[in-house]
């Protein structure tokens, strides 16, 4: 079984031996001017030379990132989507085109990672006619999509382009129709062409330096190489599914320990309240089964692991203490809240006007009211 440790080595490796420059894993924490909470990519920490400034360590870079995205808090439970996951990318900063990043990506896939031909789908966007003449010299079959599938962007402004997606055939038989038909091709790396500058209002110009941006989900790719049916079953989940069993828990609590090991604590604000809002999921899924469930109960194994894989400087006790603590308050605000909601409830539906009274009073947030009072009746 190749580890999820040899992926990491293999894939920086391969992009050393071919010039690139290691660049380190930042922190989640976005900096104070971003209006995004958390690192949601691989590139975002490199958006400054992705739209033109000299980076420090040359135009060929690669590393491996930490990354969050609360976008997929509804899909997280099934077999690839994860709150917290690591990206693995290489990054040309004007220097080699797209076509020499999908040769490589090929090359690693087939010759680094032992991926067979026939395994392989990509998508490419419908007008980027070199990435399509590139995969179809190497005989990878390719779908052709549209902006909504296969074009980039790090919100609603900033370096921008078409992508293509490459997939992996996860199912027991032979392969069988396209990534936007058959959900059994997974989607591992994205190889974006960085060619537009996206303005506020939508309009798009030319990059001064067209650039490319790879990123490569790491557990995704482990759970196809570790011939695995969920990112949930690799190795670096087995410390957590030894502890818990649902998946949606061991989710949160990875991700709530990578979170506070970059310094964020609760708080109905901000990045702390991302983080309270994963707590109480978590612990909302726990009382419903066992009201007697507690963090302090967990064993602070997997937290040691998932403090060590993230490379946190955080003792594994203090990231346990700072979750049991969250625990107890959001007991305290359960067993305060629920006669005032019930109470409201009785009279029928709550209105705008009874949610603003219990977040204004009684410090009961909107969401709390609908995912935990309301939900249980």
């Amino acid at each position: 079984m190749t580890s999820t440790q040899r992926i990491v080595d293999t894939f920086l490796d391969f992009y050393r031996e071919r010039g690139h420059a290691l660049v380190g894993d930042a922190t989640l924490i976005t900096p104070d001017r971003d209006p995004v909470l958390f690192t949601s990519a691989g590139m975002h920490p490199l958006t400054p030379y992705l739209e033109g400034r000299p980076h420090p360590s040359g135009q060929r870079l690669t590393g491996l990132q930490r990354c969050l995205r609360t976008t997929d808090l509804d899909e997280v439970g099934d077999d690839t989507h994860l709150t917290v996951f690591q990206m693995l990318g290489s990054w040309s900063l004007g220097d080699y085109p797209g076509e020499t990043s999908l040769r490589w990506g090929y090359e690693l896939l087939r010759d680094g990672f032992g991926v067979p031909d026939g395994r392989l789908h990509v998508t490419v966007f419908d007008g980027d006619e070199r990435s399509r003449a590139t995969w179809e010299s190497l005989g990878v079959p390719l779908e052709i999509l549209g902006e909504a599938d296969n074009w980039w962007s790090n919100g609603t402004s900033g370096p921008c382009g078409p992508d293509s997606e490459i997939f992996v055939w996860t199912g027991d038989g032979p392969p069988t129709g396209t990534p936007s038909t058959e959900p059994r091709w997974v989607e591992v790396w994205n190889h974006v062409m960085m060619r537009y500058l996206q303005q506020p209002d939508g309009t798009r110009g030319p990059l001064p330096r067209p650039s490319v941006d790879t990123g490569m989900g790491l557990e995704r790719m482990a759970m196809v190489l570790q011939g695995r049916s969920s990112v949930f079953d690799i190795d670096v989940f087995e410390p957590w599914t030894r502890a818990v069993t649902d998946r949606v828990v061991v989710d949160h609590l990875r991700s709530s320990v990578v979170v506070v090991g970059d310094g964020v604590h609760p708080s109905n604000t901000g990045r702390g309240y991302v983080l309270r809002r994963l707590v109480r999921r978590v612990l909302t899924r726990l009382w419903r089964d066992d009201p007697t469930r507690s963090l302090g109960d967990l064993p602070v194994e997997p937290i040691a692991a998932t403090v060590e894989q993230f490379r946190l400087r955080v003792d594994p006790n203090y990231v346990q203490d700072v979750l049991v603590y969250e625990e107890r308050r959001f007991g305290a605000l359960l067993r305060r809240g629920r006669p005032i909601v019930e109470r409201l409830l009785a009279r029928g539906p709550l209105t705008d006007e009874d949610l603003h009274y219990l977040h204004d009073t009684h410090g009961i947030p909107r969401d709390l009211v609908e995912e935990v009072f309301t939900e249980a009746r």
